[in-house]
């Protein structure tokens, strides 16, 4: 069976991830995988601009991704902005100077898109079932929301909401306030109406977390009970009642003490805080035992559209 090389981009609002894979048509195999967290919104999402020294960290992020998919002789590259990017005013010209100067074609897709990704994604790594279950994948600049099963999508979109705009918004002091956790929870429900009307009306009963926030609240959860995750696993639950606990130790300390929290990366600590507000809030909604959380999201979804045989993704 010939094999054939591809590398993949996601270079989300906080956080570009490059993925290297090997598919053999049936299945894949990463070759190598990298995070970096980018802080592409950072100074500027919030008046939708890339500022100047965001847009120097991605040109020396996708430089040095450059160097690796050219060591792996790679010539499929799929690079996909999101939010960030799709919103800035100065989103296209920065597109263009990545295609001049590093040759890398980025496709800015759609909320829409990027929700079909995702679910996409969380499908390949077996996460889902028959039941009707709710998937989330919370960004820097937007979330999305996915309705459906193992076979197909009832509903999907995406909202611009994600941690880096809800840090901005709400997050003052450190810890946070219970005061700004309560505006934050109702500027949820006022942004969210659309997606609270789906929940009444498809009465998802599952909750899916794709990868981001998920990974770190279950390395948490993992390192509190003593425990390992398995390499090769890319789905893990959560259960509702650690989730909680996890989400009161967060809301009462500050960055620094956040940090200190065995399973806590560096480039989570800022956003987890109202992240999981965010979560907190979608479990009014959908009362689970335990959260499912998928390691796999957008480049995964990407992934699986070449394995069925699409030459673009």
């Amino acid at each position: 069976m010939s094999t054939r090389k591809a590398a993949l981009i996601d270079m989300g609002t906080n956080t570009f991830h490059l993925l290297l894979v090997e598919l053999n048509g049936v299945g894949f195999k990463t070759i190598y995988k990298e995070k970096i967290a980018v802080k592409l919104g950072q100074g500027g999402i919030s008046q939708n601009q890339i500022a100047p020294d965001a847009q120097k960290r991605a040109f020396h992020t996708l430089k040095h991704f450059k160097n690796l998919i050219d060591g792996e002789h790679i010539d499929q590259v799929f690079a996909f902005a999101t939010s960030a990017v799709r919103n800035a005013e100065n989103g296209s010209e920065f597109v263009s100077k990545v295609k001049a100067d590093l040759g890398i074609h980025i496709n800015v897709i759609s909320g829409e898109q990027e929700a079909q990704l995702i679910y996409e994604g969380i499908n390949l790594s077996g996460s889902l079932n028959g039941q009707t279950t709710l998937m989330m994948d919370i960004g820097g600049g937007s979330v999305e929301f996915i309705i459906g099963t193992s076979r197909e999508v009832f509903w999907k979109r995406s909202f611009e909401i994600g941690g880096q705009r809800l840090l901005d918004a709400f997050h003052y002091h450190d810890p946070i306030l219970q005061d700004e956790v309560e505006k934050l929870e109702s500027y949820c429900k006022e942004k969210l109406q659309p997606l609270i009307e789906a929940i009444e009306n498809f009465k998802p009963t599952a909750l899916v977390g794709a990868s981001g926030t998920f990974d770190t609240l279950t390395d948490i959860y993992f390192e509190s009970m003593l425990q390992c995750k398995l390499t090769g696993q890319h789905v893990f639950e959560l259960p509702t009642v650690d989730f909680e606990r996890i989400f009161e130790m967060l809301k009462t300390k500050n960055r620094e003490e956040r940090l200190k929290i065995p399973g806590m990366i560096a480039m989570r600590v800022d956003m987890i805080v109202v992240a999981s507000c965010l979560i907190e809030f979608i479990l009014r909604y959908v009362p689970v035992e335990a959260i499912v959380c998928s390691h796999y999201s957008l480049k995964e979804g990407a992934v699986a559209r070449l394995l069925s045989g699409e030459t673009r993704v």
